[in-house]
């Protein structure tokens, strides 16, 4: 492939009566690729900025042969740096980064967060949710390219589609776990403070995650609405009206986790989460919490079971299909309509089950600890969504009454002197 001239550029000699000074010298290489040659006190360097439709970003190359001899690697002439600029420019997604001098982008940290996802029992969505509000030009920026600046304003982007805070931040947390994750495979990439800093989560997020229903009859006629509607929507909600268990955990729930071994007390086994450390997740997921349910929610769960093998699952959809993981949109139009049926606020959801049933325990002074371990979360977690708004649904009055002093008279018990009569 023909190289372009450039007499200014293409010796040393030439390069050393160019000005010193910050912006480079470009000469364009392909379409949309242009090599930069920067001079600088010492020996001037090389890179290649890239352009084109919603792409624009720069990458230095190496040094040029200015003080000394071209190695092919760390030191290249003029020629050289033609060819890695093109090959930089053109490398395809999914191409080996130790094959060039070029870091991941934007999209394709993406694309590896979502494969680890997938071999590590994830959920893939967490990749895509980022994906869905990132610009082209962004995707297309090498990670190690990124700014502090970059990061602030994306984040402000979100603000301004007006999506919920606790939503940019379960969007930004995806975009962090992809960087973080290109990282530490690739040690070139030393901007990490980048992501840390300029995606600062929402202070006010924890105010949107806190929706509990009224009293214990709201969440009866929630329930049994759903049983109208749909009975194995039905059980989808009680048990989770029950459990605290979040959708995820109660689809993957299977016959052989419903333990009857004690008529009067029966229990179910919820697996938990795939929150956390992606090395241990697959691990996690396998373990299960065993939580306690009413004797009538065993006794419906048993006759939907009916003669199914243990690792099928328990809770189905009408069809007899699971409803498949962190799949919402097989039952948001129903759960919309029961809030409806019963004038609760618009933006009440399955969720917010989990946020009543927690709190429920808490106001009946169940141990915090045992509610975090039943409820597959952190003590933490619990004081930080919960203990600061307990007061709204809790007789404050009554039950700090109990602990106020009764005394008749503290002046009887007491004499000038200032010693105890």
């Amino acid at each position: 492939m023909p190289k372009p001239r450039a007499a200014k550029l293409e010796t040393p000699t030439a390069r050393r009566k160019l000005p010193i000074r910050r912006k480079p010298f470009f000469v364009t290489v392909s379409p949309n690729v242009r090599l930069a040659y920067r001079r600088n006190l010492g020996p001037g360097t090389w890179s290649v900025r890239v352009t084109g439709p919603g792409i624009d970003w720069l990458k230095r190359i190496a040094l040029a042969d200015d003080l000394e001899p071209a190695d092919g690697k760390a030191v290249l002439t003029y020629w050289q740096a033609i060819d890695a600029a093109r090959a930089l420019a053109r490398r395809e997604p999914g191409d080996i980064p130790a094959d060039d001098d070029r870091t991941v982008t934007v999209a394709e940290a993406l694309d590896a967060y979502e494969r680890n996802l997938m071999a590590n029992g994830g959920d893939p969505y967490n990749a895509r949710r980022a994906r869905f509000h990132i610009s082209a030009a962004l995707l297309s920026k090498p990670v190690a390219l990124l700014t502090i600046g970059d990061m602030v304003r994306w984040r402000d982007g979100l603000i301004a589609k007006a999506l919920a805070p606790a939503s940019i931040n379960r969007t930004r947390n995806c975009l962090r776990a992809a960087l973080s994750l290109a990282a530490q495979r690739d040690r070139r990439i030393q901007n990490r403070h980048v992501w840390e800093e300029g995606l600062e989560p929402l202070a006010d997020a924890t105010l949107a995650r806190n929706t509990v229903l009224p009293d214990a009859d709201t969440v009866g006629r929630f329930v049994a609405t759903a049983y109208v509607q749909d009975h194995d929507l039905g059980l989808l909600v009680e048990t989770m009206a029950e459990t605290a268990a979040r959708p995820s955990q109660l689809v993957r729930i299977t016959v052989g986790d419903l333990d009857l071994t004690n008529p009067g007390a029966p229990k179910l086994r919820v697996p938990r989460s795939a929150k956390g450390n992606p090395r241990t997740r697959a691990r996690k997921m396998s373990e299960r919490v065993p939580v306690p349910i009413s004797p009538a929610l065993a006794a419906r769960l048993r006759e939907a079971a009916g003669k199914r093998a243990d690792d099928a699952p328990l809770l189905t959809r009408a069809n007899g299909e699971p409803w498949g993981y962190r799949r919402n949109d097989r039952y948001r139009d129903g759960i919309a309509a029961i809030v409806a049926a019963l004038g609760l606020d618009a933006g009440t959801t399955l969720y917010c089950l989990r946020h009543t049933a927690i709190t429920r325990q808490l106001l009946l002074n169940t141990p915090i600890r045992v509610v975090a371990a039943c409820a597959d979360t952190s003590v933490r977690e619990i004081e930080r969504h919960y203990a600061r708004y307990i007061t709204a649904h809790a007789d404050t009055d009554a039950l700090m009454r109990r602990a106020l002093l009764d005394i008749a008279s503290p002046a009887d018990n007491l004499v000038a002197s200032g010693r105890r009569v």
